[in-house]
């Protein structure tokens, strides 16, 4: 018979992507008292990175780091009750289980690991398609019948009931796949406190709190705008969420550790990676324009007042596919006439390839640092990025970045590179899908190797849901009086990421006054001519009021998604700093707003 719920589930991470803090495991479990420590590996590039793993390594395919962290951790948690829920199962978990069971005999460890499955639908495509999905490609509608495309993999988003079941089965350790971010802290918490699957309001809210916890130092200060204000941030904390059987929580981290939470911090982490008011999770849609913050006291922010809506009859489907090859050099021009040397440059080199029609993709880029009467020698250059791309890899190859070299003694004045010639590359691409949620069959297995069936998600559509309503800031009560020409970013903060081939630029304000001048100035227009990539391309803009914020979602903005993507950035990380650096007439009264004022 299990114990009665404690009050409060404090539930840690430990990871916001592959490659995160090692020692953020043991910072987490030996820093203050928590009863999960959860961990989010995975993103649509590293499942790519993943499957290139496995094709080398049958057992592979999995987040390595992973198992280091629970080599330090994993005897600790067993003997202090803290539970372990992971996607770093990535491509394989049943290897990732597998692997752990070793750890633990090699530590002489008694460890009851279970794993999910079910998410891997590769096998499933034709069968699927075979009964009417259309897996279209969720920005252009383009169905995958027919796209020429040859899938590598393709894993549904799985939900939380996936690792309530595990947990059912005595689970230390739960090792999943591709299950949402949020699902991490979904699960434990309706575990705990025995929620039901139609408890929507609850499970919105944890997907909330999932979604704060998943990028790790995010939440705590990290990549934050004002970061001038966080103490500490040369190591932050990572994030640990309160859970109440409400559905509430307060957001928080370690005593002594560095970082700040507060309801900027927070605020941030949500804007983070979305698009409108609704959150769609496979087990509940939480409704973002209905959350509550409030600084409860020194790095403790409440959440409340979330509402969720039932869960959606589709689940999103991760499908990539190999792109081809790509190569990208770059010149370094100097001194005068830029323009002139850049057109040279660009001339000479597709004239010796044979004309930019020779390959499948052409993009030149450049990027003018240059400065005026040079202080020093770098102030005084300028770039061109030369990206080609083909399913051939011979002509991005070696033929490519050979003919840049060839050019050096017998080009523009001042010829240099930033790096010498280079071997292609292959890159991935991703579609993202829907298909019906009844043809994901998810599955636990547990420590002996039985096999518990999770039932579907059966949403009630007749459940009332309330119309959601917050106080909405009038627009005509934005400050008037004189104004300054400053950065957008002196009074309001940004945070930016990707989606597929979308980027998404959340902005919000730390005023009421200040977000009533933002609602009625930063409209989409005026959002594409502050952002000059924005400008041919479709903006749509949420509004919401109760985080004093508006979300910006750039269609197509990162072309196929980050792993074939030609920017510099591509992830967006930095569109929003960018976006907080245009100059604008900004009432002097909301400098106020501004950092250390």
């Amino acid at each position: 018979m299990r114990e009665p719920a404690k009050p409060v589930l404090r539930v840690a991470n430990c990871s916001g992507f592959y490659g995160d803090r090692l020692a953020a495991a043991r910072e987490m479990v030996e820093g203050g008292p928590i009863d999960f420590l959860t961990g989010d590996y995975l993103a649509e590039l590293t499942l790519l990175i993943l499957w290139k793993m496995k094709q080398k390594d049958s057992n592979g395919g999995y987040a390595l780091t992973f198992v280091r962290q629970m080599e330090e951790v994993l005897g600790t948690c067993l003997d202090r009750g803290i539970k372990i829920v992971t996607n770093a199962g990535g491509l394989n978990p049943a290897a990732l289980a597998a692997r752990l069971r070793e750890l633990a005999d090699g530590l002489g460890l008694q460890a009851n690991i279970a794993h999910i499955e079910g998410d891997d639908v590769l096998a499933k495509l034709p069968e699927l398609q075979a009964r009417g999905e259309k897996l279209a490609h969720l920005d252009s509608g383009r169905p995958l019948a027919g796209s020429g495309i040859e899938p590598v993999a393709a894993n549904a988003y799985l939900g939380a009931w996936g690792i309530v079941e595990a947990l059912n089965t005595g689970a230390d350790v739960v090792v999943c796949p591709r299950v949402t971010d949020a699902s991490l802290v979904v699960g434990p918490a309706a575990w705990h406190f025995g929620w039901g699957k139609s408890d929507w309001d609850r499970l919105a809210s944890a997907v909330v709190a999932g979604h704060i916890l998943e990028c790790g130092a995010q939440a705590t200060g990290g990549n934050y705008s004002f970061f001038q204000e966080v103490p500490g941030l040369q190591h932050p904390g990572f994030p640990l969420a309160e859970m109440r059987e409400d559905g509430s929580f307060v957001v928080t981290k370690h005593e002594g550790t560095g970082g700040l939470v507060s309801v900027g911090t927070v605020t941030a982490q949500l804007l983070y990676e979305i698009a409108g008011e609704r959150y769609l999770n496979p087990d509940v849609v939480a409704r973002f324009d209905t959350i509550r913050l409030e600084q409860e006291g020194p790095d403790r922010v409440l959440v409340t007042g979330v509402r969720g809506e039932p869960a959606p009859d589709t689940a999103k489907v991760c499908i990539n596919y190999l792109g081809g090859f790509r190569s990208t050099m770059t010149f370094v021009l100097t001194g005068l006439d830029i323009e002139e040397k850049a057109k040279l440059a660009e001339e000479t080199l597709f004239a010796e390839l044979g004309g930019k029609e020779r390959f499948g993709e052409v993009t030149v880029k450049l990027t003018r640092t240059d400065r005026e009467d040079p202080p020093s020698n770098e102030e005084a250059g300028a770039t061109l990025r030369v990206t080609v791309k083909d399913k051939d890899p011979r002509k991005v190859g070696r033929e490519f970045s050979g003919k840049v070299v060839e050019m050096a003694l017998a080009n523009y004045p001042g010829f240099h590179m930033t790096s010498g010639p280079a071997a292609e590359s292959a890159y991935g691409v991703y579609w993202p899908a829907l298909v019906a949620a009844d043809a994901i069959d998810q599955v636990v297995v547990a420590h002996d190797g039985s096999r518990v069936h999770v039932p579907l998600v059966q949403a009630d559509v007749r459940a009332p849901v309330e119309p959601v309503a917050v106080p909405r800031v009038s627009a005509s009560g934005g400050p008037g009086g004189p104004t300054a020409r400053v950065p957008l970013g002196a009074a309001f903060g940004a945070r930016s990421g990707d989606k597929g081939g979308n980027a998404n630029v959340g902005v919000w304000a730390r005023s009421d006054a200040g977000y009533a001048w933002l609602a009625e100035y930063l409209t989409v227009e005026r959002f594409k001519a502050l952002v000059a990539e924005a400008r041919e391309l479709e903006v749509r803009r949420y509004e919401l009021p109760n985080l004093r914020a508006l979300n910006f979602v750039v269609a197509g903005l990162l072309g196929e998604g980050v792993a074939s993507s030609t920017r510099t950035d591509p992830q967006a990380k930095s569109l929003g700093e960018y976006l907080r650096a245009k100059l604008v007439d900004l009432p002097v009264a909301l400098l106020a707003d501004a950092p250390g004022r």
